[in-house]
């Protein structure tokens, strides 16, 4: 990194782990080090970044609060993607050598005003890492979704053998051919992935590398997006809600219930 990279980044350490996070790179995790291996796809669109206010797919970018359409830019194609927050600057609150919380202003194009926190916090013994998301109103209310979008590589090494993803989906939401959830729930499918899975007792799912590393992710949340149908990297994306789930699903934001979601990622070495 510059040094001017490098007094952008916030580095946490705790026993064999290393994480950077990137306040100007839309508050995203660019980097996930354990005993030396990188866990995550490189890149400004990679890493694990903040789905919010909402997560996945939009349908063409539109929504109902209360008696108002509100209509949000699409990305390329008809819908609107991630959320807002993922490609704008965010605020380091406080650092400590193995945590941190940052945060972001809630502006246009979304119309609501108030705050994303992000926490990010590594055990002491660097063996598991628990991100927290927050997102509050500053005035009116409004529907709203976050989650997290990780890419893990799909090999440690080159020419290392490609991570086992395991699961257990009580059902998978049914993609239509704009790719938006039908609202119909089917029996989980085999994979490649792009889908949405529901899971009542939680998320938890379990990359493995063999020979390297396991490493759980959990969530205490209904839903979990399966991306895997890129040679790099797969995609791991616990969320508070289906996509499209501002129409669907919708989840009010009040000044008196901010919306919450944590997650862990906890692993352990083979070797």
């Amino acid at each position: 990194m510059s040094l001017n990279d490098t007094e952008r980044a916030v580095l946490l350490r705790a026993g064999d782990a290393e994480l950077t996070l990137r306040p100007d790179q839309g508050g995203r995790i660019s980097s996930l080090r354990v005993r030396g291996d990188e866990l995550l796809r490189q890149g400004e669109r990679y890493g694990s970044f903040v789905m919010a206010p909402w997560c996945g797919r939009l349908g063409y970018g539109r929504f109902r609060n209360g008696g108002r359409m509100v209509q949000v830019p699409t990305d390329p194609g008809p819908h609107a993607l991630h959320g807002t927050v993922r490609r704008r600057p965010w605020r380091t609150v406080t650092a400590t050598t193995a945590s941190a919380v940052l945060d972001h202003a809630l502006t246009g194009p979304w119309p609501y005003a108030g705050t994303v926190t992000q926490e990010a916090e590594l055990a002491e013994s660097g063996g598991s890492l628990t991100l927290r998301l927050g997102v509050e109103t500053a005035g009116d209310s409004f529907p709203a979704q976050a989650g997290w979008h990780p890419w893990f590589l799909r090999r440690l090494t080159p020419g290392g053998e490609g991570v086992r993803v395991d699961f257990a989906a009580d059902w998978q939401e049914e993609r239509g051919p704009d790719h938006l959830p039908t609202g119909r729930r089917i029996d989980p499918l085999p994979g490649p992935w792009d889908d949405c899975f529901g899971m009542n007792d939680g998320v938890r799912v379990t990359l493995t590398w063999p020979g390297r590393l396991e490493l759980t992710v959990t969530a205490r949340t209904t839903w979990c997006v399966i991306y895997d149908e890129q040679e790099e990297a797969v995609c791991v994306e616990p969320q508070s809600g289906p996509p499209n789930g501002l129409v669907t699903h919708p989840r009010l934001v009040t000044p008196l219930e901010p919306l919450e979601i944590t997650t862990t990622w906890a692993w352990r070495p083979l070797s």
